[in-house]
């Protein structure tokens, strides 16, 4: 059997077919609790402008001229659900032009009527409007992508709905950009993809342009979508086992939109219905046909299923950092623990997440006062710098006894512009079971989670003897709170995934490689993290970890495919504080002032012991300064 959410059939009770009677009469197109809105019998294929004399299929809306500023902005706002090919003002167009050239292959276009909001019926023809269609405008939205395009081009059969009407549209809680009136919600469409065909299907898609990408790979409750095999317009798709769910935006969205502004007069094209018209879609295909703008599927989360996507060269830039990040000037046998694309994956997870818990602090030092180390914080007050730059809440948890030290790093730090602004410093002390999961998630309830995605940066990892470990096997569990068990926990909760960066293995996080920390670290057998996180990130020293993290949110969030895909192409494609991406990224200067304030504080370094511009034994000027300017530099050059 199929899982609901991948789109069971559903029983005739719940999904009734909707007809046309053979005089073609007119159906009611209002809500009932067991009706759809009227469909065409026949729904609108992919046309072949050829075969049309260069006309292009479009979908309608008609809308009173005071209406029509507004109505263009909302869909240019919005152009992904809403692709405007253009407008015919009062008195430039008549009724042939929304009756012309019908396909024979769609039927004659047909058109649902609203009045203040409310569907009230469908029409075959918008003839007897004559006098009220002259103070109207009517906008033509491109029909010409459509996904069973793509699919027969990788060799699948194309998504027949289980009803044999139009293929099924959904209603999501991801709003649009509202605008003057008009206020509603992405509608989209699904196709079930077989694993396998995922990356031939998007790249497929290229042939016309970004306007042909997913916006969704995945879960459709991430979407707010309860039930695939409930449609709010047309029929559901069949779907196999091992399939998954791939979205696009639909033009149904502007029948929520229409029904938004609750005019009172108004009319659509009908679900599966096109008019043709000769206005030319303006957007330029040929970036995405092109290597450098195919896109890539990576899957980032498997409970709830997630996929994200990104573009071919961001991919590439992504993997030089990876290897940067890599080399082992401790010679610790760290390429043994080394797992490819750790830091893409995590990283497209964390620029997916809204909120996010930072940990850091290995109290290496137990004989000194603070006991932390130089390797850690500076990683994790980057990536927080980042964050913050992006719009997105994020707070650190430390240990209790470093709370105050924490506060004046992070206080220090905002005061020399290593940050923008504070982050709240929390604690953790366990406690009964379900402690961890009521701390993440609000009222403990673990569909509303705090936090969605954990990153541990050098933060002291608990072994599998319950005690927590330095690289010489000293055992420091009295210096430790047990922060593990937040990580833990995420492993339990849908929707919070988790980042641990390290450079020898007995890091939190580092469970996921620990028998390659067992079989290749020195004391690997006893100091070896058993903690696992979603993914590991390996690198020579963990504040090369937290630098190239927030390097690689920077190379994403500048992609336009990744950023399409993470707005559902809804919105606008720039946002604010976008310009100030370029100061958020980690720099020479700001990490010489970050390892000054810690100096201040008496943090030293984690092999000598020495207080002052050294982090794990190796000079700032020369190493870690030559570290961060590569990594920098790979991130803002442009391909």
């Amino acid at each position: 059997m199929c899982p609901a959410w991948l789109g069971g059939a559903p029983s005739p009770q719940t999904l009734p077919r909707v007809t046309r009677d053979t005089q073609g009469s007119e159906r009611s197109c209002e809500r009932k609790q067991t009706s759809k809105l009227p469909l065409n019998p026949v729904p609108a294929k992919f046309h072949d402008e050829e075969d049309f004399s260069g006309l292009r299929p479009a979908s309608v809306v008609v809308l009173h001229r005071s209406l029509a500023p507004a109505f263009e902005k909302f869909c240019q706002a919005n152009s992904g659900p809403l692709p405007l090919l253009g407008l015919r003002k009062p008195d430039t167009w008549s009724l042939p032009a929304l009756n012309a050239v019908p396909d024979p292959r769609a039927g004659s276009p047909r058109f649902l009527k609203y009045e203040l909001g409310a569907c009230t019926g469908s029409l075959t023809s918008l003839e007897e409007y004559t006098e009220q269609l002259g103070d109207m405008v009517a906008f033509f939205l491109d029909c010409g992508f459509s996904p069973e395009a793509a699919l027969e081009k990788v060799g699948l059969p194309t998504g027949d709905s289980v009803g044999h009407g139009p293929v099924g549209a959904y209603k999501t809680t991801v709003p649009c950009a509202a605008m003057a009136g008009f206020c509603c919600p992405l509608v989209v469409t699904m196709r079930p993809i077989p694993k396998d065909k995922l990356e031939k299907l998007v790249q497929a898609t290229c042939s016309v342009g970004n306007k042909g990408q997913p916006i969704h790979i995945g879960d459709p409750e991430l979407l707010g979508i309860k039930d695939l095999s409930k449609p709010d317009y047309g029929d559901p798709v069949a779907c196999q086992p091992g399939d998954v769910p791939v979205f696009w935006p639909s033009q149904m969205t502007s029948l929520e939109a229409v029904s938004s502004c609750k005019t009172p007069l108004a009319f659509t094209s009908a679900p599966g219905c096109t008019v043709m018209t000769n206005l030319k879609d303006t957007e330029a295909p040929a970036g995405c046909l092109t290597p450098e703008g195919i896109p890539e599927v990576h899957r980032i989360s498997q409970d709830p299923l997630h996929y994200s996507m990104a573009s071919a060269p961001a991919v590439r830039k992504i993997r030089e950092l990876e290897s940067i990040i890599a080399v082992d000037p401790g010679h610790r046998g760290i390429g043994h623990l080394l797992c490819r694309d750790e830091l893409l994956r995590a990283s497209l997870s964390l620029s997916h997440a809204r909120a996010v818990l930072v940990t850091t602090g290995f109290p290496t030092h137990f004989n000194h006062q603070p006991p932390e180390e130089t390797d850690g914080p500076p990683g994790a007050m980057a990536l927080a710098a980042f964050l913050q730059a992006l719009g997105k809440p994020v707070s650190m948890i430390v240990d209790l006894r470093a709370v105050s030290l924490f506060k004046n790093l992070v206080e220090e730090a905002v005061e020399q512009g290593v940050l923008k602004t504070q982050i709240p410093i929390l604690t953790f002390q366990g406690g009964p079971a379900g402690a961890a999961q009521a701390f993440l998630c609000k009222d403990g309830d673990p569909k509303s989670p705090r936090f969605d995605h954990l990153v541990a940066i050098e933060r002291a990892g608990r072994a599998a003897d319950g005690n927590y470990y330095n690289a010489r096997k000293m055992n420091i569990k009295h210096l430790v709170d047990p922060i593990d068990d937040l990580f833990l926990a995420t492993q339990k909760i849908p929707g919070i995934s988790s980042t641990g960066v390290g450079d020898g293995g007995n890091e939190l996080g580092m469970g996921k490689v620990k028998e390659a920390v067992k079989r290749h670290i020195r004391n690997g057998d006893v100091i070896a993290c058993d903690v696992e996180a979603d993914f590991a990130v390996i690198t020579g020293v963990s504040n090369w970890g937290g630098y190239a993290l927030a390097c690689v949110l920077y190379i994403l969030n500048s992609c336009e495919v990744h950023r399409r895909y993470l707005r559902k192409a809804v919105g606008p494609s720039r946002v604010p504080g976008e310009q100030n991406w370029t100061q958020a990224l980690p720099s020479v200067a700001k990490e010489e002032k970050m390892l000054g304030i810690l100096a201040r504080h008496k943090v030293r370094s984690g092999v000598s012991g020495i207080v002052g511009m050294e982090v794990d034994g190796l000079p700032f000027h020369g190493t870690h300064a030559q570290m961060i300017q590569k990594l920098v530099d790979v991130t803002t050059v442009r391909v």
